[in-house]
């Protein structure tokens, strides 16, 4: 045995510092880590076939080994950590030699290629991040972050600590738009490191709040870490589950888990929007707790006026940005709840609903039966067993039949009898088109407030004719006709409020982003799709916010991006509300008309995103955001394809495997739970987050996520220690991004005394979650 190790463990050391070799040694690290998986298996093969790597494994034949299976013990829950006393034998790493373990590495990496990243499921999902990272960096090159920073610095910089606060904010926003932590922490350091220490901000807490609200691209939705870390996730919980149920006697892991065992990157979005606004909000109120603390670091300043001159009192500003908001938000949600505002629908099925079925599976074996009570506890299988015997007494489970004609009229007639006056869609319209109003009333209160008056009055004819006249049986064509007159209307007043509103610099800055951050989060929060159609709506409108402002800064006219827009809109509501199937035997004349305009609305879109991209292009800015998109997806695409090489080398001398059973060693979930975190964190301060992802989560996922722990839970405490492994001295990801935007006179003890505040903070996040992880489930379960 070389150094009296295990010739397994000399070969995990082997792969470990080859790949760190490999990495430090200025390589790109996409062809770094290919290197290093073929540079290692070459040295292994090599020391193996010397002689100089012996594996001490468990003898499987000896009687010690049988009394334990005899006694109950499975036998892949035997290991040499467990039961150290067992007898073992000698041999190679590679028994068959290290040809055929290569032949099998070649013909693995080839079906891995296939399955992850060619054509296999998750490679819709991966499509995502090219589009997120094509959005975030259209935003970035149009210097929305410029903007940004400039404007909420003249907002919060007269308070303590303003502008840290602001940074904080400005951070938040570009977490959400673009999703990559070193784009964000240069363009802040680049942009705000000046301005504050220029007044009077300590290097400490300015580098500190740079680079701690940079990290927030890590946790906050849409995050490139999420959506790599999602699809990895889902393949690992799913596999891990089905593992333990089959341990545990069950024929599947929705028998045993009495649920399926899915997690999906939208789904992990939504875990992530909780913690992910609880550190910002940690973040500004620490800044604001020092400046308090210590005024002199910290002080109020005055950036300048904004460019409106416009007063608006205090009494104002309460009433229309905070009352009278609140009021329309908490009317739209009382109406729901009385039945006054709700779903229209009268679609139903064509089938009887089949019957209720247990809440567990109780047709079992003994052995699933004992492992499911101990899982789910004695009350839930007693509840289980009580519903199926009484399904059993009324004859069994009830298939579903067709439904005869009288049947399915009599079901419509019910719907339509239940259904609530008002639409969800038009007291959406009313509720959005109502805070627009309430809003402008409050940037231009010395304004005639007549046009305001007008499209109220238009919201209310709108509401009064779809309570009066608009059924769930009227087609969307004749609702269409019916609100058109007060639709005209209210287009008259938002067309007023929009001018009021844009003339405000911070509306007209912050506004345009905000939308296309909650149209893309909204589109997969809310569940209306998943994340690959969502980035390429992030992806066009990111293009059109930059085509915008590329006009406004020649001196053009941006109606073309406006229309644009609008056929976007005009598309997607059509698209919605109408039947666009024309290959049925009947089709309404109001669907034809539809698809027209809709198919229209289409062609003008393209012309409109293709005419933008022309725009971008002579403006220089289209050629230098292909260029880094395409840098940065073929480098995530790299490095998968060379970390499922080094992932093959790790297997095929066990070394995966002897990992795996060393975490299982550990009869106390939570202790291997920790370990793991505390190897991640060690690890982030030599690997990129692309690294840990596809080398480090792909051997210990099946350990972590084939247990009790949720797995929403578990990925995002993975994404917060990462996020704080980059903040921490003196390896931290963060810091050196800092580092080379900084002026000469930051030093880099400053930078690192700046950010440890911060890190505590990260700390004290990871225990808050895992002390209380409904703070990550909670979204989840609420939008389910």
């Amino acid at each position: 045995m070389l150094f009296g190790l295990d010739g397994v463990e000399v070969g995990i050391i082997i792969v470990f510092l080859t790949l760190f070799a490999g990495i430090l040694s200025g390589f790109p690290v996409a062809f770094a880590i290919g290197g290093s998986a073929v540079i290692s298996f070459a040295v292994i093969a090599a020391f193996d076939s010397a002689g100089l790597l012996i594996h001490e494994a468990i003898d499987s034949g000896t009687a010690e080994y049988a009394a334990l299976v005899a006694d109950g013990v499975r036998p892949d829950a035997i290991s040499i950590f467990r039961y150290p006393e067992l007898p073992t034998y000698a041999t190679s790493l590679f028994p068959q030699g290290w040809e055929t373990a290569l032949d099998r590495n070649v013909g693995f990496l080839v079906n891995r290629m296939n399955e992850r990243v060619l054509s296999g499921p998750s490679i819709e999902t991966l499509l995502a991040v090219l589009m997120f990272v094509m959005m975030g960096i259209v935003l970035e090159r149009s210097r929305i972050a410029d903007e940004l920073l400039t404007t909420m610095a003249k907002v919060f910089g007269p308070l303590p600590g303003g502008l840290a606060v602001s940074i904080v904010i400005v951070g938040a926003f570009l977490a959400a738009s673009t999703g990559i932590v070193g784009a964000t922490v240069v363009t802040m350091g680049l942009l705000a490191l000046p301005t504050m220490l220029k007044n009077g901000y300590s290097p400490e807490l300015s580098t500190g709040v740079i680079a701690a609200s940079g990290t927030l691209g890590q946790i906050i939705p849409p995050s490139i870490v999420i959506v790599l870390l999602g699809t990895l996730a889902g393949d690992l919980y799913s596999a891990a589950q089905e593992e333990r149920a089959q341990l545990a006697g069950c024929s599947d892991a929705l028998t045993f888990l009495g649920e399926p065992a899915v997690v999906s990157v939208g789904t992990l979005f939504q875990a992530a929007l909780l913690p992910g606004i609880l550190l910002a909000f940690l973040y500004a109120l620490y800044a604001f707790v020092y400046a308090l603390l210590n005024p002199s670091k910290a002080p109020p300043v005055a950036l300048g006026a904004s460019k409106s001159s416009e007063v608006i009192t205090r009494n104002d500003a309460l009433l229309w940005f905070l009352g009278a908001p609140i009021a329309l938000i908490v009317v739209f949600i009382a109406l729901g709840q009385v039945n006054l505002r709700g779903t229209q629908t009268v679609i139903v099925d064509s089938y009887t609903d089949s019957g209720q079925t247990a809440s567990l599976r109780t047709n079992v074996g003994e052995e699933c039966a004992i492992a499911m009570q101990d899982l789910h506890g004695a009350d839930a299988w007693a509840a289980a067993l009580a519903e199926q015997a009484a399904i059993d007494d009324a004859g069994g489970v009830t298939e579903a039949r067709q439904l005869t004609v009288e049947e399915r009229a009599a079901a419509v007639e019910a719907k339509v009898a239940d259904t609530a006056p008002i639409g969800t869609g038009i007291g959406l319209i009313a509720l959005l088109s109502g805070l627009v109003l309430v809003l402008a009333r409050g940037v231009a209160p010395s304004a005639s407030p007549v046009p305001l008056l007008a499209g109220a009055a238009g919201l209310l004819a709108m509401l009064l004719v779809d309570i009066l006249f608009i059924s769930p049986l009227t087609t969307p064509g004749v609702t269409v006709l019916l609100i058109a007159l007060p639709l005209v209307v209210v287009f008259y007043g938002m067309r007023h409020a929009s001018s009021r509103l844009f003339a405000n610099e911070i509306v007209r800055v912050v506004f345009p982003p905000l939308v296309l951050i909650i149209a893309v989060l909204g589109s997969i929060l809310g569940g209306i799709t998943n994340p690959t159609p969502a980035a390429a709506l992030g992806a066009g409108g990111a293009i059109l916010l930059a085509t915008f402002r590329k006009l406004q800064e020649q001196g053009n006219s941006g109606k073309m991006v406006l229309y644009t827009t609008a056929a976007i809109a005009i598309m997607l509501l059509i698209g919605t509300n109408f039947d666009m199937r024309l290959g049925q035997e009947v089709v309404l004349f109001e669907n034809y008309v539809a698809y027209l305009v809709a198919f229209a609305a289409f062609l003008f879109a393209m012309f409109g995103l293709i005419w933008s991209c022309v725009v971008l292009f002579k403006g220089g800015v289209l050629s230098p955001v292909v260029r880094e998109t395409a840098k940065v997806t073929s480098m995530v695409f790299t490095i998968l394809i060379g970390s499922q090489l080094l992932n093959l080398v790790l297997i095929s001398f066990g070394g995966e495997h002897y990992i795996q059973q060393f975490l299982r060693s550990f009869d106390n979930e939570w202790k291997v739970f920790i370990i793991v975190m505390l190897v991640l964190f060690v690890l982030g301060f030599v690997l990129d987050f692309l690294e840990i992802i596809y080398i480090v989560i792909p051997i210990v996922g099946p350990v972590i996520y084939g247990g009790t722990f949720d797995p929403k839970w578990v990925t995002i405490m993975i994404a917060v220690n990462l996020q704080t492994s980059f903040l921490t001295p003196p390896f931290g990801f963060a810091l050196f991004y800092l580092r080379g935007v900084a002026p000469k006179e930051i030093t880099t003890g400053q930078i690192y005394r700046g950010v440890l505040p911060f890190i505590g903070i990260q700390v004290a996040g990871l225990a808050l979650l895992a002390l209380f992880p409904s703070v990550v489930t909670i979204v989840p379960n609420l939008l389910k």
